[in-house]
């Protein structure tokens, strides 16, 4: 599959409703898993290192990274396979949990701005400010009289980054709620992960469903032109990672990024033969 094709594939088209029923968590199961494994490792993992010294150097853009999904989707797993390709000079990747009794204290969207990336700089969420419309509507934690209105604020931020020359991916790792039960039965048992459980871990199976139905209206309402949205089948790691990477590597190339003209007369240091 041609990269062009593959990424319009898995994009959400602005102003046009989804069901998440209809898109299969092993959608690119039919691509080569050698192959594409091969492509990603020893070309793309390449191309993101390359690209983002590039932005580094250019320091008049940045990217957001906005990675969500459900509990076992696989987002730190994302970001360990995929950005561990990035330098992490200038790169951090950033969790949100429960917001602080701080946070709390401020408008929704604080928390957030305050920690986009600095001009030439990457900066991954690890969950965002979708959570202020999916997590508190799935555990009616406040009234749909508050959230409902935050889409057209969340599109109104994310287009005032993107005019401030923020890019930003947004990436829903879609998994299937079977395999999402496998995945947490597999953490619950194995020592080395049950560290990582959480109660919400225990009941979110519950609320599949309604989880489905929030994201639903989140990526379809918030999916713009300036910000799009990318559904990612994310129940087989490789084809997860394969396409994260197609999409960074993508969205860094489309920035035009460019190196800036030396700051001194490097002719002076260059020697001449006689």
């Amino acid at each position: 599959m041609q990269t062009n094709l593959l990424i319009d594939s898995l994009l959400v088209k602005p102003n046009t409703k989804i069901h998440l029923t209809k898109w299969n968590p092993n959608y690119l199961k039919r691509l080569d898993k050698e192959e594409a494994e091969k492509i990603l490792n020893q070309n793309l993992m390449n191309q993101m290192s390359d690209l983002q010294y590039k932005l580094f150097a250019d320091k008049s853009q940045s990217l957001l990274i906005i990675l969500q999904g459900l509990s076992a989707a696989g987002k730190d797993s994302t970001i360990r396979s995929v950005m561990g390709g990035f330098n992490p000079q200038s790169c951090k990747s950033i969790p949100f949990k429960a917001p602080s009794e701080e946070e709390l204290s401020h408008d929704y969207l604080w928390r957030i701005h305050k920690l986009i990336p600095a001009k030439g700089e990457i900066t991954v969420f690890n969950r965002s400010h979708y959570e202020d419309v999916v997590e508190v509507r799935v555990r009616k934690l406040i009234p749909q009289t508050i959230w409902s209105k935050r889409y057209k604020q969340i599109n109104e931020f994310e287009r005032y980054l993107h005019e401030n020359n923020i890019k930003i991916i947004k990436l829903f790792l879609h998994i299937s709620k079977d395999e999402q039960k496998r995945k947490l039965e597999e953490r619950m048992r194995n020592p080395l992960k049950q560290w990582k459980m959480t109660e919400s871990d225990i009941t979110e199976p519950h609320y599949y469903e309604q989880y489905m139905k929030a994201y639903e209206e989140a990526l379809w309402k918030c999916s713009t032109e300036w910000a799009r949205w990318y559904i990612i089948p994310a129940d087989i790691k490789w084809l997860r990672n394969f396409a994260v990477a197609q999409i960074i590597v993508s969205t860094l190339k489309s920035m035009k990024l460019k190196f800036p003209k030396p700051k001194v007369d490097i002719s002076r240091f260059t020697e001449t033969k006689d």
